[in-house]
Parts: C-alpha cells; sequence; structure tokens
C-alpha cells in the first residue's frame, strides 16, 4: 500500500509537529484561558478543570510541559512572536505582523493571490519555534508557513526552493496547511475534524484546546461518575482506559489514519498503518531521513524488542527525561543485569572513559551524543534519532549515511572518524551486522540486492519493522521470482512483516496476489488488511467463495471506512479511485477521482488518473480535455503533459501531440519513455532525421539506456546514416556482449564503410 500510495503517504508528512512530543492542559490550575468556541465536551468526557481538582500535583506537572502549550486561544499570554509591526519578505512577498487591541494579525499573500489580513486565532506549539493559525472560511484553520523562532526571537520561513503558488497543495492557505487535516490529531483532545463533503466546510470541536489528560487516560465521564459516587464498588482501571505505549505512538509515527478515534486502549495498528523505511525517510542504516518522528526508529531498536517504552527514559506528565545525563541510560546499562530482563543483557561498563574515549563530562562522553545524533527539522528543531544506531563512518563513506563522530568533529573527515575508531577497538567494528548494504542496494534498484534483503527477512534477530520493510522491497525488486517470499511472510506472527507482504504483493503480477496474501483478507491487524485488500485491487477475485469472499467483503469495508475517514484527503481519494478502477467500477472510480480534484485541484495524479479512466472506458474526447485541463492546471507536470501528448495522438492531433512530448522532455530531460516516444511520433510524421538527432545528442549527453539507442539504431538504418549508426550498435553491444544479433549487425555496418 504505502508505495502504490506513495503521493498520498508524502503529502501526510505532518511537518508541524515541533520536538515538543504533545500538548493540552493549559495552566487551568492558575488562569482560566480565553474562551474557545470550538470546545465542546464529547460524550464520555468531560472539562479538563475538572481532572485537577482531585489530581491537582498530575495537572501542575503536566501544566509545566511543552505538551501543555501545543495549541492555545491567541492571546498576550500565548503569542511569542512579535508582532509589532514586523515585516518578513521572501521571494518578493511581503508579510506584516500587527495587533488591533487585543487581537492579532497578519497580512500576506491570500488564496487568490492578492494581500490581505488575516486574524491570529490560535497559537501552534511553544519552542524552538511557533506556528499561527488563522481562519480563511468554511471552518478551515490554516497554519502559517512563517513561524517565529523562539531561540533567535525571529521570523523564519519554513518552506525550502520558491514559495508555492496560491491554488496548490503546498500554498499556506492550501490543503498541506490545514490544521483541520494535517494536524488535528495530534494537538488538541478528542479532536473531530467534522468536514462536510457537500460544502468543503469543517465545524472542527476538540474538548480541549490543546492536548489535556483525556488525551492520555481516556474519557473521564465514568471516572467522575466513580469518584462522586464514593462508594467501594471495583471498576477496571477506576473507569479509565489503560494507558500503553500505543497512546504516545498514534502521535510520535509517521504514519497513514486508517480509522478515527484513537485514544487509550485502542491497538495503534487498527487506527493507523505505519511507514516502513523507504529510501525517501530513512537512510540504508535505518537512520532518520525526512520527518518520521520516533516510531520507526525505535521500532528498530534492540531496546524495543526488549521490551522498553517510552516511560521508561521519559516522565509521563512533564515529558522530561527521568534522569540527567547518562543517568537515564546506566537505569539498565549497568554492571549489574536488571532483573527485568531475560531475553536481554544490557549490563557493562559503558559511562567510563575507557568505553568513551571521552573524558568524562565531556559532549564526546554522553550515550545520546554517540547513540541518538540529532538531525534537524523544520529549520530549527534537533530531534534525536531513537534507533541507537552504533557510529559507522565506514558507512558514511560508502553510501553517505551520517554518523555521530562528525557531529562534533565537524572539520574532520569519515576516514579520519575510522581510522580513529580503528585505534579504539580495532577492526572488528567494521564487520557488525547491518541492514546498510541491503537497503542500499535496493534504493538504487539493484537486483543483486534481494538476496541480502531476503536474509534480513530470515534473520530472528532482526526487528520486525526492517523485515517487513525488506519483503516490502524484495517485492518491488523481483517480480513474479519472490512469489515464494511474499507468500512466507504473509505468515509471519509479526503484524509488521506481514504488513510488508501485503504491500509487496502489489508488486508482484495480479494473478499471483491472491495465492500470496489472500489469507491477510482476514487479518487481525486492520492495517494488514487494508494493506492485503488494497494490493488485490486489480488482482483477479470473481472466483473468491465462502469464507474468503466474507474475508474480502469485510476487508472492503475497512477501506471504505479509510477513505471515509479521510473524507478532506485528496490524495486517499484518489487512491481510492485508483482501486475503483481496478475492480471496474467505472462510476464509483470517476466519483472519488472527481472528489479528489475538488479537494485539491493542483494535484495532477488525481486528473491523470480520471483521464485514464475516460480512456480505458473509451471516452476519448473526455480522456483528451481532462489531461488539457490538467497540463492548464500544472503545467510544469512532465506526466501529466505526456498523458495529454498520447490522448492527443489518439485524436490524430500529431502537431499538438509533438508539441506535448517536447515539453515533457524539456520538464524532465532523463526519462528515456518520453524522449522514444517523441522520436517515435517525429518519425510517424516524417521528421526521422529530427528524431535521429535528438536520440543521437541523448546518447552523447550520456543517457546509454539501451531501449533509446535500439530505437536510435533502427532510425539511423532508416536514413542510411551508417557511421554514426554503427557508434550506436558499438556503444549497445558494450551493454549487450551476447546479443548475435546485434554483432552481425555491426559487421555489415563495418563493412558498409
Amino acid at each position: 500500500m504505502a508505495e502504490a500510495w506513495k503521493g498520498a503517504l508524502l503529502q501526510l508528512a505532518l511537518a508541524f509537529f515541533a520536538a515538543f512530543s504533545i500538548s493540552g492542559y493549559a495552566s487551568a490550575v492558575e488562569t482560566s484561558p480565553p474562551i474557545d468556541p470550538q470546545i465542546s465536551i464529547h460524550n464520555g468526557f468531560i472539562d479538563e478543570k475538572r481532572c485537577a481538582s482531585c489530581h491537582a500535583s498530575q495537572a501542575a506537572a503536566f501544566a509545566k510541559s511543552n505538551h501543555a502549550k501545543a495549541m492555545a486561544v491567541a492571546d498576550d499570554s500565548t503569542v511569542r512572536a512579535n508582532f509589532d509591526g514586523a515585516r518578513y519578505e521572501h521571494d518578493g512577498v511581503l508579510t506584516t505582523f500587527f495587533k488591533r487591541g487585543s487581537q492579532y494579525f497578519v497580512r500576506t499573500e491570500g488564496p487568490d493571490s492578492k494581500q490581505a489580513e488575516f486574524q491570529v486565532k490560535y497559537t501552534f506549539a511553544y519552542e524552538p519555534l511557533q506556528q499561527y493559525l488563522v481562519d480563511i472560511g468554511g471552518g478551515r484553520l490554516q497554519a502559517l508557513d512563517i513561524a517565529w523562532d523562539t531561540t533567535k526571537r525571529e521570523w523564519f520561513w519554513l518552506g525550502t526552493g520558491k514559495p508555492a503558488k496560491p491554488g496548490t497543495t503546498y500554498h499556506w492557505t492550501g490543503p498541506f496547511y490545514r490544521w483541520n487535516r494535517t494536524c488535528i490529531d495530534c494537538h488538541s483532545t478528542d479532536p473531530q475534524a467534522n468536514f462536510q463533503p457537500e460544502t468543503g466546510e469543517y465545524q472542527s470541536t476538540y474538548v480541549a484546546t490543546s492536548i489535556g489528560c483525556q488525551s492520555c487516560h481516556g474519557g473521564g465521564a465514568k471516572h467522575v461518575e466513580w469518584a462522586e459516587a464514593g462508594t467501594s464498588e471495583s471498576l477496571a482501571n477506576f473507569g479509565l482506559a489503560p494507558v500503553n505505549q500505543d497512546v504516545c505512538l498514534g502521535c510520535h509515527s509517521r504514519r497513514t489514519k486508517l480509522l478515527g478515534g484513537h485514544g487509550p486502549g485502542k491497538a495503534f495498528l487498527d487506527h493507523f498503518s505505519p511507514s516502513l523505511l523507504r529510501p525517501d525517510l530513512y537512510f540504508p542504516d535505518g537512520q532518520t531521513l525526512d520527518e518520521v518522528f520516533e516510531y520507526g526508529s525505535f521500532q528498530q531498536s534492540k531496546m524495543a524488542r526488549a521490551g522498553v517504552v517510552c516511560l521508561d527514559c521519559h516522565r509521563q506528565h512533564e515529558a522530561t527525561l527521568k534522569a540527567e545525563g547518562n543517568s537515564v541510560c546506566t537505569q539498565c546499562h549497568a554492571e549489574t543485569k536488571p532483573e527485568r530482563f531475560t531475553d536481554f543483557d544490557p549490563s557493562g561498563d559503558f559511562d567510563t572513559p575507557a568505553h568513551t574515549h571521552h573524558p568524562a563530562g565531556s559532549a564526546g562522553a554522553l550515550c545520546a551524543n554517540c547513540h541518538m545524533p540529532e538531525r534537524t527539522y523544520m529549520k530549527v528543531d534537533p530531534r534525536r534519532d531513537h534507533s541507537f544506531v552504533i557510529p559507522r563512518p565506514d558507512l558514511s563513506i560508502a553510501y553517505g549515511i551520517p554518523n555521530a563522530c562528525r557531529t562534533c568533529h565537524a572539520a574532520e573527515t569519515n576516514e579520519w572518524a575510522a581510522e580513529t575508531m580503528d585505534k579504539w577497538y580495532g577492526a572488528a567494528w567494521r564487520e557488525r551486522p547491518t541492514i546498510a548494504h541491503a537497503f542500499a542496494g535496493a534504493a538504487q534498484n539493484d537486483p543483486v540486492a534481494i538476496e541480502a534483503l531476503r536474509a534480513l527477512v530470515a534473520d530472528r534477530e532482526q526487528a520486525g519493522i526492517v523485515k517487513g520493510s525488506a519483503i516490502a522491497e524484495v517485492g518491488r525488486l523481483g517480480g513474479d521470482a519472490v512469489f515464494a517470499d511474499v507468500a512466507a511472510a504473509a505468515a509471519s506472527p509479526d503484524p509488521l512483516v506481514r504488513l510488508g507482504a501485503a504491500q509487496a504483493a502489489g508488486s508482484l503480477p495480479p494473478e499471483l496476489r491472491l495465492n500470496a496474501i489472500g489469507k491477510l483478507l482476514a487479518d487481525e491487524t486492520r492495517a494488514v488488511r487494508v494493506a492485503a485488500v488494497t494490493a488485490l485491487g486489480n488482482a483477479p477475485t470473481n472466483d473468491l467463495l465462502g469464507d474468503q469472499r466474507r474475508s474480502f467483503d469485510v476487508a472492503l469495508e475497512d477501506l471504505r471506512a479509510y477513505a471515509r475517514a479521510n473524507a478532506d484527503m485528496a490524495e486517499v481519494q484518489n487512491a481510492y479511485g485508483l482501486f475503483l478502477m481496478g475492480q471496474r467500477r467505472a462510476d464509483d472510480a470517476e466519483a472519488a477521482l472527481r472528489r479528489a480534484i475538488s479537494l485539491d485541484s493542483s494535484l495532477a495524479g488525481a486528473h491523470a488518473n480520471l483521464a485514464e479512466l475516460y480512456r480505458a472506458t473509451g471516452q476519448n474526447e473526455k480522456s483528451e480535455s481532462t489531461y488539457a485541463e490538467a497540463s492548464r492546471v500544472s503545467p510544469e507536470d512532465p506526466l501529466l503533459r505526456y498523458g495529454h501528448a498520447l490522448s492527443l495522438v489518439r485524436a490524430k492531433n500529431m502537431t499538438g501531440a509533438i508539441s506535448e512530448l517536447e515539453a515533457s522532455v524539456r520538464l524532465a530531460p532523463a526519462n528515456v519513455q518520453y524522449r522514444t516516444t517523441l522520436a517515435i511520433a517525429l518519425d510517424s510524421v516524417g521528421r526521422t532525421g529530427d528524431a535521429f538527432q535528438m536520440l543521437g545528442e541523448s546518447v552523447t549527453n550520456g543517457s546509454a539506456d539501451p531501449n533509446l539507442l535500439g530505437t536510435a539504431i533502427q532510425f539511423g538504418l532508416k536514413l542510411r546514416r551508417y557511421p554514426e549508426t554503427l557508434r550506436l550498435a558499438e556503444e549497445l553491444a558494450r551493454q549487450q556482449p551476447d546479443n548475435a544479433q546485434l554483432a552481425d549487425l555491426i559487421v555489415q555496418l563495418r563493412a558498409s564503410r
């Protein structure tokens, strides 16, 4: 599912979560916060202020945390930025921040490209940066893409490159920066987006503006009833849901929401599908690359497999570390093995210069600095990696992976770091098992990596997320040759391995998928069921009978629930439309794709998929007009220009088709398919010489793709331009030394000279 819905998942990149974990109970003990019109006490919940009446010490501790400041009504006590007429200009867009009475405003480029005033309604996060939410109508709260650096005390832009244009996904008024859609799940207590599909508006509510007691302990209504009754009647957990690590994971993860209503006592994998170790998210050794938060990292660690949980290191209310410096680590990593670990032995004498090779008390002697290196997100927010890697400068040399040594010794080289480690530890550290070689090969689409990935899947010492990610990559690289691997992984007791198998099945030939993962349609975990039914979207399922048919229908309802839970996500509606296309439900697919376009008209994939649906159903005129409209909306998207070109070919408009193909080649010059199609189109209208010249220039500029070379050779022979064709044939022969037909051609071309 992750690869098939990659575009959707990439848009779910939750870019607004700052370094704080989660937040909520805004100092109700000391002052009364401003009235928030979005607060609504949902069924089973209570007003957050009632918690403090009995649990004052816990509420006071929580109020000091950054968690308690994740979101707040904007007023003089919560806004940290300079709104005294401050100005910020980026790429010609001027933004001014000012106050009018007790209210805060921003004047900047609006959704229509014109300057406009917007009132700041809420603060978002506390440190090291604070963002601001404004209401642009229809209940939509948008996060400004200019934030306040609380350390340097200055405004800065969160983006990179050029600012997005109004009306597109990544403009600050667009879907990506919409609080109701992207951020709401992790910044308030029992948030409910309440998107209205008929109008495209929101009626969002929550129990408390920020995250509070009930976010982690569950709705408190039954608990209060029990407490006020004053009886000794036994009540499980005193009327509250049991608090476990799944509560933390719901927000501290890169994931796709499958179902709303996640909270304490509810399984993480029944509400979310976590992102696996993809090369756009993680370095080959598993260190964090993109903004993935803590779940995927920590799942890789030996600590997670030993049963260590968040609250072993972090205080639950203050959200601070339980001890200072290395003391948090030496809770377990001491000279004597702790009794709690039976299958793991974390004991050892680590907090000494003999191990760290740095003076006690220095930065290099801190466990976290070597084993939890920081990476900065949102430009000012350093976060520590939770995979607890051992520094490997040799992997940095091989694959560009960061290592902690050069975090402090930035002026030195990776080679210096490796040589220094050789002096300290000998060379054996270079031979330590690592997942980096397998995943680095997979990232380069090297089929040789399949065997290394298979070894990871078979390794009992590997974490489930590593094995699940490995089988997903095996499926992507291996085609029908890895059917047995996928089927075996589908029988794993680990749900993350089964999730990887379901995703891998999407790369198998459709006719093999049901036999490989059919059993996963009845999996106990919702994330696996949704991935399985998605992979079977265009597979033959007409012969499903009995229990298998019932399992498919149940999993299909899970998929529908996923689409409903993300009714305001254009990427999800697009993905659901693709599934319906695979099921040959053309009318339903068209409706889903049109919903996606209405939610985000700049989403190129939805336009392209709708155009392809029309093509597949014989509606060529609609297909061409849809592509034409998509190309106008996103003229810089080479895939849309290419698709439009093909639709023009079908309409026998070769002049227009060649123009669009030239645009696609200009926008994606390395794409061999675009170049080859353009060459064929030029040849078809008698411009074979132009086609041959274009392909020859491509080869000269370093593109020696065999398909491109083969096409160029055909045109060279047609034009009887034998010397140039010979050079192309000799280049292709270097890639295909066993091609006897090509060897004969070269002999003939040499003779023709």
